[in-house]
């Protein structure tokens, strides 16, 4: 009996020609799936369930289907890694590679870092999903797979060859996720390609799990998503929310509140506030918002707060260049966002050092 006809997962229909290869579905073990919700009634991976999601805002319920932060790993000895993904896919974005919206990407432990080895690169005319395949030196090690930044994946299989080992990857160094919560640069805009969003270099950086809520123009701070992350299990929180706000009023009326009910519900977590990124705004509303995030802050110290931490938005562009770190003096391109790792990555490397 042929292998499709024992499992569905088999019989992928691909328009890779590598011979050999054993497909299956990611949400089998031994793979890893981490950052990502499984929403069996809608036949998607979610960032957050229905319920909550739809308890914020149509928009968040809308945005929270797109994978960022979505990773899957595994170890194995194959000599070719291939994914074929079903999507629903967005429009194609004006500002953002296609690599980074819509494509998945490969890492590899080198010596015992994750490395960057190929962008699994989806077609221009891209509808309903791709395939893609990566050769590799055939040593058993851990590889990782990230999930597209702004698209919808309904199933992601991948093949392996026939006869390679398949092992549950080295684990994390902590169970618990870092939450990020914020707008479209959380989110990933305008990555090239998925590992080079923020989070994901600093978790390849610490080792660590991540859980990426950021939504695109949308993040304002409600009360409900303040709740929703206040009961999420986690092992620190980066509250980088600011740029959604229509004006300082506004988020001087959320920003305390919203932490405040975090910290309430986990009084030992370590929380990282961060303040938007010079280049996005005007002056004088760039120092209002700016003074909002700080008063937070300087509150809670005050009051004998010893895990709280600021991370001004004045230094995350900072330095020789700092206008070549955007797309569009808003978005980031690679190098604002590995600035922004790099500043955002300070306080957490001392808090799990």
């Amino acid at each position: 009996m042929k292998l499709e006809d024992l499992d569905r997962n088999f019989a992928v229909q691909t328009e890779i020609n590598e011979p050999d290869l054993v497909w299956l579905n990611v949400r089998s073990v031994p793979f890893a799936v981490y950052g990502l919700l499984y929403d069996e009634a809608a036949h998607r991976f979610t960032r957050m369930p229905k319920d909550a999601a739809q308890a914020v805002s149509a928009s968040v319920a809308e945005l929270c289907t797109d994978t960022a932060g979505g990773r899957v790993r595994f170890r194995t000895d194959s000599s070719a890694i291939a994914i074929r993904v079903v999507t629903h896919n967005r429009s194609a974005m004006n500002k953002m590679a296609r690599t980074g919206q819509s494509g998945f990407d490969l890492y590899w432990d080198k010596d015992g870092e994750l490395l960057f080895k190929q962008a699994l690169i989806p077609p221009a005319d891209l509808t309903d999903g791709y395939s893609s395949l990566a050769k590799t030196d055939g040593v058993l090690r851990d590889y990782l797979i990230h999930f597209p930044l702004y698209d919808v994946v309904n199933d992601l299989f991948i093949g392996l060859k026939k006869d390679c080992a398949l092992e549950a990857p080295t684990p994390y160094a902590d169970v618990l996720p870092v939450v990020y919560y914020g707008s479209s640069i959380t989110q990933g805009a305008c990555a090239s390609h998925p590992g080079n969003a923020y989070e994901a270099q600093i978790a390849r950086w610490i080792n660590r799990d991540f859980l990426n809520l950021g939504f695109a123009g949308s993040a304002k701070g409600e009360a409900a998503m303040s709740k929703y992350i206040a009961s999420l299990p986690m092992s620190a929180f980066v509250c980088d929310f600011d740029y959604n706000c229509k004006s300082a009023d506004e988020l001087r009326a959320a920003h305390e509140p919203f932490v405040r009910t975090v910290r309430a519900a986990q009084p030992e977590l370590p929380i990282v506030l961060v303040s938007a990124p010079r280049a996005i705004r005007g002056e004088a509303s760039y120092l209002d918002r700016r003074q909002v995030v700080i008063d937070t802050y300087e509150k809670l110290i005050a009051e004998g707060d010893r895990n709280v931490y600021f991370v001004d938005g004045k230094t995350l562009f900072a330095g020789v260049n700092w206008d070549l770190c955007t797309v569009d003096m808003t978005h980031p391109n690679d190098l604002g966002l590995f600035r922004m790792a790099q500043k955002i990555g300070e306080p957490l490397i001392k808090i799990f050092a």
